[in-house]
């Protein structure tokens, strides 16, 4: 296809020399006797152990080539008003000829190895009776391997027509979304500007307002019968929700004020960075599901803090989707939050996400033909959880192929 380029992760051996050079040389906080205390930030303990590893042990080599086995591809997309970027992608096939095409929507502290794990059960579905898909999952600019954008209000309308154009350069002119964290605002914003390209959207990461009485009353009587039928889940809910919003908007309001003040440290320090994701991985999973902490997982946050250190564009460069979020486009995130038609919407709500909202809340997204309330799992989903957020996908898209007006050549 034309403009669409191979691509390989080859990290120069400079870089990684360079990494155990900055990693012999770290300097630690003083040890007190909280240093491990979680509530007061990423343990003293596990970020001694995993520099260790990072250092002696850990073998990037290896993972670059467990990575280089997926099909990666770049290409060029020209944005209305600013330069063209090159944008990195995962594009991964299905057999089947009537697969639905599928864009993947990661956010922060996120990337495209989100997706890995879904690869497989989203194209080739073991069940005939099962929807398969082609999958797209681009690094948006400033992440992964795609390319650093040098001006400054590039914000969610851009995000969203950069993967817009990147889908019809593929030949899916229509095309599913999914996406959570920054997926969410971003694949709404798709639902906004390009409806009719659009087959439907999945989100598993939920932000709305609650319905009135006045604006939404059958939704508002829903929701009293949710609350009664349920209380305990709810208050759990809101319970998750308000402890992020007490002690974990940290992050958010730095990056979202001044990313370049952080970026000195993501930039220049590895282990600023390891603590800076790593506390994240920790605290916006379900730890039942998916212990970070324990030593097994270390592989796996080595690789992932490793994407954020070797990417193209630089860690620090990733942090400025917050500052154009809260400066550049609230109002297309406030936008995000309200009813959006015309596009069949589903969502998947984990009781360990960092926001937890009634059910009823995402019924007043847009014409919601799915949703599910899980009993496990973060705001991690496609990592920690692949396989039940893959049987939210194909129930969804089940659901859809037998709807009036949806035809199976359109889903």
């Amino acid at each position: 296809m034309a403009g669409i380029r191979p691509f390989k992760i080859d990290i120069p051996d400079g870089q990684l020399e360079k990494l155990r050079t900055k990693l012999s040389l770290t300097t630690f906080p003083d040890e007190v006797s909280f240093s491990d205390d979680p509530k007061y930030g990423t343990p003293l303990k596990d970020i001694k152990r995993l520099v260790a590893y990072w250092k002696d042990g850990y073998d990037w080599r290896q993972h670059e080539a467990k990575l280089n086995q997926l099909p990666h591809f770049t290409t060029t997309v020209e944005v209305d008003g600013f330069e063209k970027l090159e944008l990195h992608f995962l594009h991964q096939k299905s057999s089947r000829p009537n697969a639905i095409p599928l864009l993947f929507c990661h956010g922060w502290p996120g990337g495209f190895w989100e997706a890995i794990k879904l690869l497989p059960l989203l194209t080739e579905p073991e069940d005939d009776s099962q929807p398969a898909f082609n999958v797209v999952v681009p690094s948006l600019p400033n992440f992964g391997f795609s390319e650093a954008v040098t001006k400054p209000d590039f914000g969610h309308a851009q995000y969203a027509e950069t993967i817009h154009k990147l889908m019809l350069q593929l030949g899916y002119d229509k095309y599913a979304t999914q996406g959570g964290d920054w997926g969410l605002p971003i694949t709404r914003v798709m639902a906004l500007q390009y409806p009719s390209h659009l087959l439907a959207s999945h989100i598993n990461f939920v932000r709305a307002h609650p319905p009135t009485l006045t604006r939404h009353p059958l939704l508002y009587l829903q929701s009293l019968f949710d609350r009664l039928r349920n209380p305990a889940l709810e208050r759990a809910g809101v319970e998750r929700t308000r402890w992020f919003q007490r002690e974990g908007m940290g992050y958010n309001v730095l990056q979202g004020t001044r990313p370049h003040t952080v970026g000195f440290a993501l930039a220049d320090s590895p282990v600023g960075l390891l603590a800076w994701v790593y506390e994240k991985l920790r605290e916006w999973s379900d730890e039942d599901v998916y212990p970070w902490a324990n030593q097994d997982k270390d592989d796996e946050v080595l690789t992932w803090v490793s994407l954020y250190l070797f990417s193209r564009a630089g860690a620090a460069a990733s942090a400025r989707i917050y500052y154009e979020a809260y400066h550049s486009c609230r109002e297309l995130q406030e936008r995000s939050r309200r009813w959006i038609g015309g596009v069949p919407l589903g969502f998947s709500i984990f009781p360990l996400d960092i926001e937890v909202p009634p059910a009823a809340w995402g019924r007043t997204l847009g014409p919601v033909v799915f949703e599910r309330v899980h009993d496990r799992g973060g705001h991690f989903a496609a990592w920690e959880r692949p396989e039940a957020l893959v049987a939210d996908l194909r129930e969804m898209f089940g659901k859809l192929r037998g709807m009036k007006g949806m035809s199976k050549a359109r889903i």
